[in-house]
């Protein structure tokens, strides 16, 4: 009951993703008739509305009494976690004889917010529309959209937390030139990474989700630093208690729009989930250590031994940056680093 058959669920998921959820901006207009649609075991509520007075809505699965917290896009241009949940949404509702969905009903409580940022989604921008970091408003609490969330919280009382977030395309595997496909953490609570039963119990999570991808993306998995942010959401979440798990989606080779990454994005809150169903006793934490940490190696581009202005024979790096023009996402190279950048490696090299 450990793994996942992940031969099934590949040919599963080769014709049952939600294919109407396409793309790097995934916008509240996408989500809303998704979300209208659910039937049960899905129960759907408003939870209430941004700064600007858009949806914030709350999807609630399960009965058990192991609550789990899950929710995408705190940060607007970070969509990939939310086209997972809808997948895992389409799974469960296809799945529903299935024993494992049977016992994640009966075992867990769920609740999801999909799209905690929906004016940072429609502007794709990491930050709201007061231009305030949900991911940083921990503490301060200054943006309804934090104070959604952490009413949840405190109303909910989750056991666990599952926290979706993208990475840029500059993270590696350390010690491969592989992008870090997916990258884990199990945040800290203090400066001095106190390894807390909670921590433990977070990371022995993470270690069979890692332990599912490895079969599938072996090496293309990182570990995210575990630098301690003391207004950060899960380091705070943490700190009171709520096992949270960090997964970064970042990139595959090609996938810009990261229309692959979602699909191992969703594999891993699969078998998270299953671990949680199947696991009272989280005391296998110790292979979270064995996950590489990121590294900072890659560009987008690197132009190779070009003559500049004084005739120097330099690389240059450039990296995608993206922005809505027109309602509509528009991407653009932009210059990053130049020198001797034979420590660095690049997705297309010239």
């Amino acid at each position: 009951m450990n793994r996942l058959d992940l031969d099934t669920l590949e040919k599963w998921y080769l014709n049952n993703y939600e294919d109407k959820l396409l793309g790097r901006r995934i916008v509240l207009e996408d989500i809303e008739p998704i979300i209208n649609s659910l039937k049960s075991p899905f129960a759907v509520k408003q939870l209430g509305t941004s700064e600007e007075d858009r949806n914030i809505y709350h999807i609630t699965l399960g009965t058990g009494p192991k609550k789990i917290l899950l929710w995408s896009q705190m940060h607007g241009n970070e969509s990939t976690g939310t086209k997972a949940l809808f997948d895992l949404f389409k799974y469960v509702e296809d799945h529903l004889d299935n024993d494992l969905i049977k016992d994640l009903l009966k075992t867990c409580t769920l609740i999801f917010i999909p799209m905690l940022n929906p004016d940072g989604s429609t502007n794709f921008t990491r930050v709201n529309a007061n231009d305030i970091d949900l991911n940083r408003d921990a503490v301060d609490l200054k943006a309804k959209e934090s104070n959604l969330l952490r009413d949840v919280l405190n109303n909910f009382n989750p056991h666990f937390c599952f926290n979706l977030h993208d990475q840029r395309t500059i993270f590696n595997v350390e010690g491969f030139k592989n992008p870090a496909t997916i990258s884990f953490l199990a945040p800290s609570v203090d400066e001095e990474r106190t390894l807390t039963n909670g921590r433990k119990e977070t990371m022995a999570a993470i270690v069979a989700m890692n332990a599912t991808l490895q079969e599938t993306i072996p090496n293309y998995v990182g570990r995210y630093t575990d630098e301690f942010y003391p207004t950060a959401t899960g380091d705070n979440f943490q700190k009171l208690g709520h096992n949270t798990i960090l997964i970064e989606a970042g990139h595959y080779p090609g996938d810009y729009n990261r229309n692959i990454v979602r699909k191992y994005n969703f594999y891993a809150i699969l078998s998270g989930l299953k671990y949680l169903v199947y696991h009272n006793d989280y005391t296998n934490f110790e292979p979270y250590f064995d996950i590489p940490n990121n590294g900072k190696q890659n560009y987008d581009f690197i132009f190779r031994n070009v003559i500049d202005d004084q005739n120097n024979q330099v690389d240059i790096a450039f990296q995608y940056e993206y922005e809505v023009v027109n309602n509509e996402l528009v991407s653009k190279l932009v210059e990053y680093q130049r020198g001797d950048l034979k420590e660095f490696n690049a997705y297309n090299e010239f």
